[in-house]
């Protein structure tokens, strides 16, 4: 039975260092077209609840579809928390 208790704490541990949104993890930069490019944006979302998705698709200087996720922080502000580029594969051929 205490090979059960020590991995409670060992679990416990695991889920909590998930609630940190920036330890170890690298995001992604901001690039024109990003709400976050050049700064935080001037107006909050204050009715959005905090942790919070949302997602944002534009054209990038390359001309390719991009879908960007944000996460709104305790504080209002938005994290970009992942970029990706949408490929049509009809295009391809």
């Amino acid at each position: 039975m205490k090979a059960a208790t020590a991995v409670k704490p060992f679990l416990l541990a695991l889920c909590l260092s998930g609630c940190s949104p920036t330890a170890g993890v690298t995001y992604p930069e901001p690039i024109p077209g990003s709400i976050t490019y050049g700064g935080q944006p001037r107006t909050k979302l204050a009715k959005a609840p905090v942790g919070s998705f949302f997602n944002h698709r534009f054209t990038d200087q390359f001309g390719n579809l991009v879908q960007e996720t944000y996460v709104i922080q305790p504080d209002r502000s938005l994290l970009l928390m992942n970029r990706i580029v949408i490929v049509d594969d009809a295009d391809s051929d």
